[in-house]
This record gives structure tokens, C-alpha cells and sequence, in this order.
């Protein structure tokens, strides 16, 4: 039977690379921020290291990985790995074929999570988009307005503008939206995006023009734009999508029942 060593994510990296090249689809943020915070294992078959996996807060596995010439071990080492570390949930995006495989083997409930999303690359109609506007990255000064308007969706917004991390969107001195970008720590060149808009001035295209100056700054910046959303904000899906972005990718939650 195999069995397994704690690590560091840094112990895996060999590893770690072959599991982002298998994805059909880059995962956001939100994800790789489970992942990131998760307690990594390696996985031995005797001597010979076969693969890895991360569980997050002791019970939920956001991670597992077996090298090709080990597959035939996947389904007892999954198995075996659940019932030694007692996990009680599974975060699985549908991009990842292994992961979704084992898991649907297995008798878990089904969660929607989220939507991943990427770029269309589909030309966007300039009346669509909120007429005038100016759009910059967030400097020090900003951060005491972009508080004021968003309350307490961002987190440590100080130091996300320090990163570069915030955008503010304004007219006639008003902000209007706030854009966010967090550069992606696992996948090379990518970068999730998001917004939140002035609740003054909801529904009339802030949002989608929002998304739409993230994706410019991002090409500009050799930066491949993805974002995400929880599964079931239909209003933020529908600005997504009419600021370009597509998904086929979702993120579960599975549950053991």
C-alpha cells in the first residue's frame, strides 16, 4: 500500500508543473488560494515517489496528483488517502480530469461552487461600455475612497494597492468601480480579475467596463486575463460575460455524505 510524507509545496514543484500542464483550463484566485494554504504530501509507493495531494483546514483535499507512469495506483492510493486523513470535502475543478475522476468514483454530494472564466477575445461594442470614465492604477491616496465604497469586500486594501493589485475607475472625480487583479503564484503568466462597482451606479455598465480595462492592462503587460465567481451571483456572471469572458470550467464542492 502506499503511504505518504508531509512536504512543502517546494518538494513537489516537479510535480506541481506537470499538474498545471494536464489542466484543460486555469483555475482563479480563489482556488490556488486554497491551494496555496493547504498542508502538502508526498505520495511513495515503497521507495519511489508517485505523486502528491494538499488538504486545507485539516479536512478538505484541494489537491491530488499521480505521475502517469503510476496511474494504475490512483484509485487505491485516492481511497487510501480519504480515509487516513479523514476528509470530509473535496474542492475539484472540472479542468482538472484526475481529480474529477476519483472523486466521482466515489459517493460524494455534489456542490456548485464557482465558474472559472477566460477570455472570449470577442470585440466589444463601445456603447456598451460607460461612456468616459478614467481608469489607473490605485496609488495610497486612493485607498481611504476605495473603502468607502466597497466596505469590507477587499480585504487589506493598503496592501493590495501597494502590490498593484487595485484600479479605480472615475468620473468627475466620483468612483466609480474598483478593479482588482491578483497575479497568479502557480500558473506563469496569469492573472484573475475582478471588479466591484459604486452601488450609486449599478446596472449601467461600470462593471463590464470595469473587466474590459483589466483585460487591456493585462495584455498590455503580457498577462493572460481569467476570473471566477461563486456559482450562483448571477449578476456578476452576466457582467462577465458581457465584458468578453466565457467559462467551461466549474470549481465543486463535494461532500461526503
Amino acid at each position: 500500500m502506499s503511504h505518504f510524507k508531509p512536504c512543502s509545496i517546494d518538494n513537489v514543484k516537479e510535480l506541481t508543473e506537470e499538474y498545471i500542464k494536464a489542466l484543460s483550463s486555469p483555475i482563479d484566485s480563489f482556488l490556488e488560494n486554497h491551494i496555496l494554504n493547504s498542508a502538502f504530501y508526498q505520495m511513495y509507493d515503497g521507495s519511489t515517489l508517485i505523486g502528491y495531494f494538499a488538504i486545507h483546514s485539516n479536512e478538505k483535499l484541494t489537491q491530488f496528483y499521480i505521475a502517469q507512469p503510476y496511474l494504475h495506483l490512483a484509485q487505491d492510493t485516492f481511497k487510501h488517502v480519504l480515509e487516513h486523513y479523514s476528509i470530509r470535502s473535496l474542492f475539484v475543478p472540472t479542468c482538472d480530469e484526475l481529480f474529477l475522476s476519483m472523486a466521482l468514483d466515489l459517493d460524494f454530494k455534489i456542490e456548485k461552487e464557482a465558474y472559472f472564466f477566460q477570455d472570449s477575445k470577442r470585440p466589444l461594442l463601445p456603447e456598451t461600455l460607460y461612456p468616459g470614465g478614467t481608469f489607473h492604477p490605485a496609488g495610497p491616496e486612493d485607498v481611504h475612497r476605495i473603502i468607502e465604497v466597497s466596505g469590507d469586500f477587499l480585504q487589506q486594501a493598503d496592501k493590495m494597492a501597494e502590490k498593484g493589485e487595485l484600479f479605480t475607475f472615475t468620473k468627475d472625480d466620483v468612483l466609480l468601480g474598483i478593479g482588482v487583479l491578483e497575479r497568479s503564484k502557480l500558473l506563469s503568466g496569469y492573472a484573475s480579475i475582478g471588479m466591484f462597482t459604486n452601488k450609486a451606479y449599478r446596472q449601467q455598465g461600470v462593471g463590464q467596463t470595469v473587466i474590459h480595462h483589466l483585460k487591456q492592462w493585462c495584455y498590455e503587460h503580457n498577462t493572460i486575463p481569467i476570473c471566477g465567481c461563486w456559482y450562483y451571483n448571477t449578476n456578476s456572471k452576466k457582467t462577465l460575460e458581457r465584458a468578453g469572458m466565457v467559462s467551461k470550467t466549474r470549481l465543486l464542492n463535494l461532500v461526503a455524505e
